[in-house]
């Protein structure tokens, strides 16, 4: 009895935590998201509908594509950083990839709308290069930089997790691959890849479930409509104090969120049975 109560002493101040900053805020967004006046109902779920259902789906498309490109960027520096046979190639990139993990996403959408701007650094750049006359700079402070965003941030996060799967994978099997006559781009696809498969996908939905939260980069590179379901939300309250319609956006992202969840889990339970 004294281990138990000593043990839950230890654990209390974990568990108070996750209820004060998680449950209970989730528990009042629900609530919010069907209150209405003096009763309950779907009236801020059909408002959030008829206003920002377009955002809803671009949403859902810009973290989708996102995603898409994370995964394959992250197959090939990881495959690159295992299969490589340029050593200081391999040691530049191992230690170039991975700073953009350690720059917040403020920062991100900051340096992104300086640099990708119509006379940002890099228009000037193709300009001072020949490649583009000044009339043909183009802004990509629209979906497009929020995508670059995207992937250029939450790239490394994926590639170290894929990367050091890779790296665990036993080399015996690379080496006889290599001995039967099998390119790199074989060894990556149908011997690396199917192993680090899960690893793979851990990373994906983790970043999914990340940029479906963040309000700085669409803020800041993208200032049009469609946007984000995030910047909706910070709109409806800034806006209008209308935290009914902001809750039942963001169970609406919830709910996305949780359907990549559940399709994860159920592919990692297929494999397990």
């Amino acid at each position: 009895m004294p281990k138990l109560l000593i043990g839950l002493i230890l654990v209390l101040p974990a568990l108070a935590v996750i209820l004060l900053l998680f449950i209970v805020p989730l528990a009042a967004s629900v609530l919010g998201a069907f209150e209405e006046g003096s009763g309950y109902g779907l009236g801020n779920f059909t408002k959030a509908f008829e206003l920002y259902s377009s955002d809803v789906v671009f949403t859902v498309l810009i973290v989708s594509l996102s995603t898409v490109l994370i995964g394959l960027l992250s197959i090939a520096i990881g495959g690159y950083l295992t299969l490589g046979e340029n050593p200081r190639a391999v040691a530049m990139l191992r230690w170039l990839y991975r700073w953009p993990m350690f720059i917040p996403f403020i920062v991100v959408g900051q340096v992104l709308r300086t640099f990708l701007a119509k006379n940002g650094l890099m228009n000037n750049i193709l300009v001072g290069a020949g490649i583009i006359t000044p009339l043909q700079a183009a802004s990509f402070l629209d979906w497009r930089g929020i995508v670059i965003a995207f992937v250029w941030k939450q790239t490394p996060f994926v590639t170290l997790l894929v990367a050091g799967a890779m790296a665990s994978v036993d080399r015996g099997t690379i080496d006889a691959a290599r001995n039967l006559g099998a390119s790199r781009l074989r060894i990556l696809f149908e011997i690396l890849v199917p192993q680090v498969a899960t690893t793979l996908m851990v990373g994906l939905v983790l970043s999914f479930v990340t940029m479906m939260s963040v309000l700085s980069v669409p803020l800041m590179i993208n200032a049009q409509s469609p946007t984000m379901i995030t910047a909706d939300i910070a709109f409806r309250i800034n806006a209008y104090g209308d935290y009914g319609v902001a809750n039942a956006l963001g169970l609406i992202s919830l709910a996305v969120t949780a359907c990549v969840a559940w399709f994860y889990l159920r592919h990692a339970m297929k494999e397990r049975t």
